[in-house]
């Protein structure tokens, strides 16, 4: 399904999208231009609705017979998202991940596509534009930033770990409790940016994990295999693999490698389990 051609047919699309619907936009929008969702901090632009228009159209043509399951779309009609589970291969699509920079003028945004089949991602396209980055990924073919290979290595021994963690806005108290595990000594938690610009970060090895508490498809499948590809791994907090369907035990971390996941969701279970311990009984 996935060959050199549709590779690159789809790294064309999403920076046709973006040179068309994005980059226009970026630092030009007008207030009646964006627009909240769910809530203040969950804003949705012209450039988003437009650039996933513009990617359904293009990714439907380049494989007949796919399915489409973009954020916008979802959150419009919340019954696509089903197509992950169905019978057909499905782009995921994030239009703008970072939307927040994005409105703010900010450089931190990017433009995401996954193609997924049977519930397994196959392969990611992470375009940032104003960074200068494409990063691509095929299962079982690696990792690519900038026609260079994805390594993303081990933590040095002893050093502090670096974890981007979600934003408060999209945890709840039992989410709060576990990601309390990490602070402590020997990590260094920070805020997460975009979900896709950290995932990059970790195959590159800038960047030593991430502790998620949402599992919007679209915000992770691209990110997640570009991670396994460059040599890292993932987990629940249940330790059992990320399903791009939901469903997930959450927290769940992304990291450099395997020994630092498990020392990711050991930090994130102790401290959930120590938290129930210690409730009234």
């Amino acid at each position: 399904m996935i060959d050199d051609e549709l590779m690159t047919a789809v790294e064309q699309a999403v920076r046709e999208a973006v040179d068309a619907q994005v980059m226009p936009r970026w630092r030009q929008l007008a207030e009646h231009e964006v627009e909240t969702k769910t809530g203040s901090h969950d804003l949705v632009t012209v450039a988003d609705q437009r650039a996933e228009q513009q990617l359904s159209e293009a990714l439907r043509q380049l494989l007949p017979g796919s399915a489409v399951v973009g954020e916008e779309m979802v959150h419009a009609h919340p019954a696509s998202y089903a197509a992950l589970v169905g019978p057909d291969p499905v782009w995921i699509i994030d239009p703008i991940d970072g939307t927040r920079q994005f409105v703010a003028g900010d450089e931190g945004f990017c433009t995401m596509v996954a193609l997924a089949h049977h519930g397994e991602t196959l392969a990611g396209w992470i375009l940032a534009p104003a960074l200068g980055m494409t990063a691509i990924v095929r299962r079982g073919g690696g990792a690519l930033l900038n026609g260079e290979p994805l390594y993303a290595g081990s933590p040095d021994a002893g050093a502090p770990l670096h974890v981007a963690v979600s934003h408060p806005d999209y945890t709840d108290e039992s989410q709060e409790r576990a990601l309390r595990g990490l602070r402590t000594e020997g990590v260094d938690v920070r805020p997460t940016g975009s979900a896709g610009l950290e995932y990059v970060a970790i195959a590159q090895g800038r960047l030593d994990a991430v502790a998620y508490t949402w599992e919007s498809a679209w915000d992770h499948a691209a990110g997640l295999l570009m991670v396994a590809e460059a040599g890292g791994a993932s987990s629940t907090v249940a330790d059992v693999p990320f399903r791009l369907a939901g469903g997930n035990a959450l927290p769940f971390t992304a990291a450099r490698d395997a020994d630092t996941t498990r020392r990711m969701v050991g930090l994130l279970r102790d401290e959930s389990v120590e938290s129930d311990r210690s409730r009234p009984a």
